[in-house]
Formats: structure tokens, C-alpha cells, sequence
């Protein structure tokens, strides 16, 4: 009996070690799909609809002492990692603030038409890398009657677009994977395509009727009301402290710009007596600000800085920022999945998959907590591209993190004294409630947007570098093109108004070939064949080094199989021969 049971246990423990090493549900006697398998993204949603919350409990409370342990480290890194990934993104916000905050302030404040507002609004956004100071900027503006109210709706229309480039930049840190970065990219973009399919419907609509305009002034209270306290959520007064040592940007001076003063004004930098903390630089300082509430001024400040020196200092603390979130990102994928190998696909859909209008909520929570839309978005693309959250579920989240972000404006309106200011505000949570009232209740429009970035993310797979044209024209050309056209019309000339209708009957006819080729003259299909081929080419150059070694190794083999000698071996030997005869001959002269 005794010698039974060796073998028993030793029969049992090549069992556990083969189940540990099945990496496919094909392989499983149970065909359940586990995270980390080969087969994981063959896996459709129907398929793991049917664990129960008993499961989830089990799966995710009963552990071994040691797997506990495990868990407790791992959740200390992903903090660690979440904590510098949320820095990288403040860092960023404060570098791109400084580096285009001249520019960004310069056209806030153009008054323009509705259409170049709306563009003004996206490429401020994109500069100044935050909606919520976009839009807090404008509802200053607002109270400080340096624009009105209709053309501030516009401008916030075009930042709630310009806010998605973030977490589409995000999306790119999944370049070196193909299926994370196809899932990545369309959860990115799924905000997108809600925002930009929202202003297509209810900016006509606004220009036509004032319908946001008037909502909003029928809501307004008859009198003014005081002045009230700025509110910061909790997880910026965790990471602020550390960033605002770092850099910090000066916000009032992106306002001061969009209502008329020039940046040149505010420099050089001169602290009194020379002493650089907040009480003798204050006042003083150009793009990077001192920190009131530790009273330091932080690493980039410069004493005697010029605008240069600031966007230098912007530019080098932009790169960084890159390189801390790509760190993070790579360190925040890694981590999870090596928590969740091994853990059913049902009982993983079963924890995230909870009701749209509750997801809805939740993100608005965070990013009311967070103070950024861009935040939320970010961090949670990666958990899309892992497989961890489901494109259906990514859009309610970013429904609801568009309404969080409304929360900042508001709260800046508070602090003006203007009705005007909390207007404008309104309206920013009107939009977005009409945009989800619109594209999401009903099944069938709820799957326009997620079937576009069904197809964004489907491009990314026949071509790796699809997201950097996509965000150069979305987010930069498009608009510049936009802007330029709209400003022909704004000009008291007629030939600048001749021109830009030509330009418009121009680009219209060029819109409408397009479509033309695209669907009539296969050009969805040579579009594809190109990505393709330069995919291919790609894939390629990077393979070549190791086809070349595969290549030698077996050419050697080759001869060692069949004893051929080398031709180099062989000139050599004959090299070798023909001296030992020249010597030879040599000795017997």
C-alpha cells in the first residue's frame, strides 16, 4: 500500500502539472476558456454568459495563504504603477499647457463663426491636453464678457473632442501586440465617434435654433450668485503634490492671453532679492507657476526665464511625461496579466459586465474623483485591450465620463459672479446628456459609434501605424482645414468670401469622389491592399535579421549532414597547401 501511494501522488502531480500547462480550451475537458490562453480572443460574448456571482466570489475570495500573499504584492505594484501612470498624465497636461498655452490662449479668444469655434475648441483642447481646463478657460472668458455664450457652446462642442486624443494616445503603448492594440484602439476611439457623431447632429441643430441656448437661459436664476470655493477631487490632491514639484503651469496666464494680453508681457521671470519660493516670485513668473499651498516653486521654475526657456522647459518635461506613461502602461499590462492568467473568460465577463446606465455612473464618479475625463478614459483603454472590459461596456463608462468632466466647468462657473459663466456651463452637460439621449437608449443607434470603432481598431490590424495618421488628421489636419476655410468667410473682403466658397465647392466635389471611389471603384479594398503591403514590408525588415541567421544555421546543418565543406574552408586549405608547396620546393633549391 505504501508503494501505491507514491505513485499515486507522483500520477497526480503530472496531472496538475499538465493542466498547468494548457493554454487552450480545445485542450480543457471542461472547454471553458481561461485568461491567457492562445485561443482567448476566439472566444464570442454569448459563449461566457452563464457564471453565476457564486463563482466570481469563489474565484476571487477563496485563496491559499501564499496565493494571498501573491495577491498582496501584486495589488502594491499596481498602485505603484497606477500612482505614476496618474503623474505621467498630470505631467502631461502641464507640459502641453505650457508648450501651447501661448497659442491655445491666442485663439480661445477669436470671436468666430460656429463651425471655427467649434475647431478652435478642438485644437485647444489637443494643445492644452484637458478638456476640463478648456472649458474652464471658456466659462472664464464667459464671465469676463470677452466672448458670448452661443460661440462658447461651440468651443465646448470641439473640446469634448479634443479630449479623446489622450486615450487614443494611450492606445498606442499596445503597438508591439496586435490583438490588444485593435481592442485598445477602438475602446479609444468609441469616444471619439460618440463625440464627433453627437456635434454632427446637434451642432445644425444649434446653429438653426439656439436649442442649448435656450434650455440653459431658462434654467438660469433671476439673480447672480456669490462667489464660492474651487473643489479638487481626492485623487488629484494625491498626485499633484509630486507633480506640482516637478512643473506646474500657469493657467491664469493661458486666460489672460484668450482675453488680449500678450505672453511677452509676463517675462523675463523676476523673483524679489532673487529668493525663488511662491511669496517672492509671486506675480512674477510666466508659463511655470510656483505652488501656493507648499509655498516652492518647482524644478523647472527658472529665475530670469524667458518664454523660450518655459516651452523648452515644457518640451523636456513633455518627453518625460511620454516616457513615464509608457513605462507604466507596459508595467500596468504586464502586472494584470499575469494577476488574471489562468482565470475564466465566464467568471471575468461575469464581474465587468454590469448594467450600462450603473456603468454610466460609475464613470461619472471617477472622473468627478479624478478631475479628468482624459484620466478615466486612459486608464481604463488598457483594461479594453487586455480583454478585461468589453467594447460595449468601454462606451457607457465614457458616456459617463463625459458628464463628469461637465462637473469642473460648473464648479469654475460657481466662482464667477456671472449668470453668463454658469450658462455656458449647462450647456456643457446638455450637450452631453442630448448626445446619450440620442445615441445610446436605442440598441440599433447605440451601435453606430461602436461599429466605427469596431472598424478603426479592424484598421490597426492591417496596418500597426494606423493610429498616428488617424490622430494627425482627426485631431490636427482636419481642423486646421476647417479653421482656414471659416476664416475666409470671417474676412471683410469679397475675395477672400469668393475664395472660400470655391474652396468649399472644391472640397464638397473632392468629399463626394471620394465616396464614390471608396464604394464604386474598390477602394475600400486597394486602401486595405495598401496598408497591407506596407505592414508586410514592415513585418518583414523586422524579421530579416533572424530569417538570416535561421538561414545559416541550417545551411551549416546542411553540410554537416551531407559533409560538403565550406567554399571558404576550402580556398583556405588550398591557401594553406600551396604555401607548405612553395616552402617545399624552396628547402630543395
Amino acid at each position: 500500500m505504501s508503494a501505491e501511494e507514491p505513485e499515486k501522488n507522483f500520477d497526480e502531480e503530472e496531472q496538475a502539472k499538465d493542466a498547468k500547462e494548457i493554454r487552450s480550451r480545445k485542450e480543457r475537458m471542461t472547454g471553458s476558456t481561461h485568461f491567457g490562453d492562445t485561443d482567448f480572443f476566439e472566444e464570442q460574448t454569448e459563449e461566457i454568459g452563464d457564471a453565476t456571482w457564486g463563482e466570481v466570489c469563489t474565484t476571487c475570495c477563496i485563496h491559499t495563504p501564499r496565493e494571498w500573499a501573491i495577491i498582496f504584492a501584486g495589488l502594491c505594484l499596481l498602485f505603484f504603477f497606477l500612482y505614476f501612470f496618474l503623474l505621467g498624465l498630470e505631467m502631461l497636461g502641464s507640459a502641453a499647457k505650457i508648450v501651447g498655452g501661448c497659442t491655445a490662449g491666442n485663439i480661445l479668444g477669436d470671436d468666430t463663426n460656429p463651425v471655427a469655434a467649434m475647431m478652435i475648441g478642438i485644437l485647444a483642447t489637443v494643445l492644452l491636453q484637458s478638456s476640463s481646463t478648456t472649458t474652464s478657460i471658456v466659462v472664464g472668458l464667459v464671465g469676463g464678457n470677452v466672448i458670448g455664450v452661443r460661440q462658447a457652446i461651440y468651443m465646448i462642442m470641439g473640446a469634448n473632442i479634443g479630449t479623446s486624443v489622450t486615450n487614443t494616445i494611450v492606445a498606442m503603448g499596445h503597438l508591439g501586440n496586435g490583438d490588444e492594440l485593435e481592442r485598445a484602439f477602438a475602446g479609444a476611439t468609441v469616444h471619439d465617434m460618440f463625440n464627433y457623431l453627437s456635434v454632427i447632429v446637434l451642432l445644425p441643430i444649434e446653429a438653426a435654433t439656439g436649442y442649448l441656448y435656450r434650455i440653459t437661459s431658462a434654467m438660469l436664476p433671476d439673480q447672480g450668485f456669490e462667489k464660492g470655493d474651487k473643489w479638487e477631487g481626492p485623487i488629484k490632491k494625491i498626485v499633484s503634490p509630486l507633480g506640482n514639484q516637478i512643473i506646474k503651469a500657469n493657467k491664469d496666464l493661458i486666460e489672460a492671453v484668450a482675453q488680449g494680453e500678450l505672453c511677452d508681457d509676463y517675462y523675463p521671470v523676476n523673483c524679489t532679492d532673487g529668493i525663488v519660493d511662491y511669496k517672492h516670485c509671486k506675480g512674477e513668473w510666466g508659463l511655470i507657476a510656483c505652488d501656493k499651498s507648499s509655498g516652492k516653486c518647482p524644478a523647472f521654475f527658472q529665475n530670469g526665464a524667458t518664454q523660450k526657456d518655459d516651452q523648452v522647459s515644457g518640451g523636456v518635461c513633455l518627453f518625460l511625461s511620454l516616457v513615464i506613461l509608457i513605462v507604466c502602461l507596459i508595467g500596468l499590462v504586464s502586472l494584470l496579466q499575469r494577476m488574471l492568467l489562468g482565470t475564466s473568460t465566464r467568471v471575468i465577463y461575469k464581474a465587468t459586465n454590469i448594467n450600462g446606465y450603473l456603468a454610466m455612473l460609475l464613470g461619472m464618479g471617477i472622473t468627478i474623483l479624478v478631475q479628468s475625463s482624459s484620466i478615466t478614459t486612459s486608464a481604463l483603454t488598457p483594461l479594453v485591450g487586455m480583454g478585461v472590459i468589453q467594447l460595449e461596456q468601454m462606451l457607457p463608462l465614457t458616456l459617463g465620463a463625459n458628464i463628469g468632466t461637465t462637473f469642473t466647468a460648473i464648479m469654475a462657473a460657481m466662482v464667477s459672479d456671472k449668470l453668463e459663466a454658469l450658462q455656458t456651463a449647462l450647456a456643457h452637460l446638455f450637450f452631453n446628456l442630448s448626445g446619450i439621449l440620442i445615441w445610446y437608449p436605442i440598441p440599433f443607434m447605440r451601435q453606430v459609434p461602436l461599429n466605427a470603432a469596431r472598424r478603426l481598431g479592424k484598421a490597426t490590424r492591417i496596418w500597426r501605424f494606423f493610429p498616428v495618421v488617424y490622430i494627425i488628421v482627426m485631431f490636427f489636419i482636419m481642423p486646421l482645414i476647417f479653421l482656414g476655410l471659416s476664416s475666409c468667410f470671417e474676412q471683410d473682403s469679397k475675395g477672400f468670401t469668393v475664395l472660400g466658397a470655391f474652396l468649399c465647392v472644391i472640397i464638397g466635389l473632392m468629399i463626394l469622389y471620394f465616396f464614390y471611389w471608396w464604394y464604386k471603384k474598390d477602394g475600400k479594398e486597394k486602401c486595405t491592399m495598401c496598408m497591407s503591403n506596407r505592414q508586410r514590408q514592415n513585418d518583414y525588415q523586422k524579421a530579416l535579421p533572424d530569417d538570416m541567421e535561421y538561414i545559416k544555421k541550417e545551411l551549416a546543418r546542411l553540410r554537416e549532414h551531407t559533409g560538403l565543406e565550406d567554399e571558404d574552408e576550402e580556398v583556405e586549405e588550398k591557401d594553406i597547401e600551396g604555401g607548405k608547396q612553395e616552402e617545399t620546393s624552396e628547402e630543395e633549391a
